[in-house]
């Protein structure tokens, strides 16, 4: 037997993207050996493959690496690259491996004329405003085992939708909990392992249910971690030997909980460690396990079955009705005014609440209405967060975290841009901070921020920003941050265009490639005027948060102005120094000369 786990197909939503992006750029055309071949060309003269990973890189010869240094590389170079490579079965063989992530998420297909065709969904992944969870929401409720396009999983063993029976096997323990008086907390990590991972069909999600409720009372009553520890392994040893380890399914379970967070469904408590049915969409929860009893779907043939996962419009969600849409607004409702309260005997204001016709009886109204609740309940949060971020307690959180980063054992990009948020919430006087990472209901992030757009937005009262985050130090930066960057810049500041606008790039270790495409674009110009970029190690930006808090222990406030002269100065170096180099040199001292005039002021 297997362990059901997230496909690796779906591990890289970015990567998928740009995958789907340079095929849309060939869909119609027949799906022959030579087509083949010219998308994985494609892949490769796009740097959307192999580009920046060690093991595509070390096969190379040099001339090969260095024409991939290049901003473009032409057609003919990309295929001469990919001929070199002589993978096995040829580079038709490699188009062929590199379109299966994408047709098994139900983003493309070949269709009955052996033509490429992207599917709704797919034109609704390549969207600017794509959203992530609904993304892989859509995909989890259509995740079954057996289907026609995973042989690994057969009918005689498994009949079940993963994520379908997780909600119900949730919920049925939290029932069970109620009824015996025991702690309503969803299920812990060890019971995830142990019981979800390892479950085939449908028709066990009761019995299963049962035995974690004897598992959890046996495993409570042992007075030491070693004794647990001995219990838990002996416990799969007896039961799931036909499984793979034990240390897989912990494995396993870390990586489904990480992407299931991701549809929003899926809430996270008691410091990570236990695994409920998220609160705030109840109604929608309730109505789903009433609809599906999360037994899989039969189909005729792999073509059917890759359609329907492409079927935007499919499943048809059971809350979607005037009933429950009212409810689900009611229930955002009265947590908002809960919300508004609290805020309010903090002394912190809050922005108007959306006006919304309760009467209303068109369904796509109070879809779009709920969804208008949603994000009014996110901003809610964010005020909330630039009102905590400002004690010194925070501040030296976030300074910690900073320093503390490489020791992040997972979801280490999500962190990054989670601290750096907050911690420019904290310097000064913003208008207001807008990460573009996805979040939960609870206003915590799910995943990095989406490539086509800035990490955060940073608003102030003089002017505007972006602020850009990686942990990337080789050549990598350079490609997956130089020119999108200086594009998001351009973009964000067309849009905003009443006041100047800057950008903070932040990352551990600034790379001389990096640093140079920056510097000609501060110095002279991007698409023909010059841009406004500072460059930080996030040591560097730490020191930011260090001279706050020192000011702050002063009873001095940083204005948002003085951050500007920060920038300013940095910028304005470009001009009387001869190099690159010698402009990221000077960073250290230009923050030490500001230090100084603050701390005099």
């Amino acid at each position: 037997m297997r362990f059901w786990s997230i496909s690796t197909t779906v591990r890289n939503p970015e990567r998928i993207r740009s995958f789907l992006k340079v095929l849309k750029s060939i869909e119609g055309e027949k799906w022959t050996k030579e087509t083949q071949k010219r998308f994985q060309v494609l892949l490769i003269k796009n740097k959307v493959y192999g580009f920046g990973e060690p093991q595509f890189h070390n096969s190379l010869p040099e001339k090969y690496n260095t024409l991939l240094e290049k901003d473009e590389i032409t057609y003919e170079e990309a295929e001469e690259i990919l001929d070199f490579k002589n993978y096995t079965g040829g580079g038709d063989m490699r188009g062929r491996q590199s379109f299966n992530p994408i047709r098994k998420m139900g983003l493309a297909y070949i269709d009955e004329n052996d033509k490429i065709k992207i599917t709704d969904f797919g034109n609704y992944f390549l969207r600017d405003d794509y959203d992530l969870g609904e993304v892989f929401f859509k995909s989890f409720l259509k995740w079954q085992y057996p289907n026609p396009d995973a042989n690994k999983y057969k009918a005689d063993k498994y009949n079940i939708k993963p994520f379908i029976a997780t909600l119900h096997l949730i919920h049925q323990v939290n029932e069970i909990c109620k009824k015996k008086n025991l702690k309503v907390k969803g299920v812990s990590k060890i019971e995830f392992a142990l019981f979800f991972v390892t479950l085939s069909n449908y028709k066990e999600i009761s019995k299963r249910t049962k035995k974690i409720i004897n598992f959890r009372i046996k495993y409570e009553k042992l007075k030491n971690q070693e004794e647990k520890n001995k219990f838990v392994e002996s416990y799969f040893l007896s039961r799931f030997s036909e499984y793979e380890s034990l240390e897989n399914a912990f494995e396993y379970t870390d990586n489904i909980i990480r992407y299931f967070r991701l549809t929003r469904y899926i809430y996270i408590r008691g410091n990570g460690w236990y695994i409920d049915l998220e609160p705030r969409r109840i109604v929608e929860i309730v109505s789903l396990l009433e609809a599906d009893n999360a037994s899989a779907l039969k189909f005729d043939s792999k073509t059917k079955y890759v359609k329907y996962l492409g079927d935007i419009s499919l499943p048809v969600l059971p809350w979607e009705t005037e009933e429950k849409l009212k409810e689900v607004i009611n229930l955002l409702n009265n947590e908002i005014k809960d919300k508004i309260t609290e805020l309010h005997n903090k002394q912190i204001k809050t922005p108007s609440i959306p006006e919304i016709d309760t009467s209303s009886r068109d369904i796509d109204y109070l879809k779009s209405k709920a969804e208008l609740l949603r994000n009014y309940r996110r901003k809610l949060f964010e005020i909330e967060t630039h009102y905590l971020s400002q004690s010194i307690d925070k501040i030296e959180e976030y300074i910690k975290g900073l320093q503390e980063i490489f020791k992040v054992s997972k979801n280490r990009p999500v962190e990054l841009e989670r601290i750096v948020t907050h911690s420019l919430n904290a310097l000064n006087d913003a208008l207001e901070i807008k990460p573009n990472y996805p979040t939960g209901d609870d206003n915590e992030p799910t995943f990095t921020a989406p490539a086509n757009k800035p990490d955060i937005e940073c608003y102030y009262d003089s002017f505007n920003a972006i602020c850009e985050v990686t942990l990337l130090t080789n050549k990598s930066q350079w490609f997956n941050e130089g020119q999108p960057v200086m594009r998001h810049v351009r973009d964000f500041e067309e849009k905003n265009n009443q006041k100047e606008t800057y950008c903070l790039f932040i990352a551990p270790r600034l790379h001389r490639d990096t640093i140079n495409t920056f510097w000609i674009a501060t110095k002279y110009e991007y698409e023909g005027i010059p841009q406004k970029i500072v460059p930080m190690t996030i040591s560097q930006f730490a020191e930011l948060l260090k001279i706050l808090k020192e000011l702050k222990e002063k009873g001095y406030f940083l204005t948002h102005q003085k951050i500007k002269e920060l920038y300013d100065s940095i910028i304005e170096q470009t001009k009387y120094v001869k190099s690159s180099d010698e402009w990221i040199e000077r960073i250290p001292e230009i923050i030490n000369e500001w230090k100084k005039r603050l701390i005099a002021a």
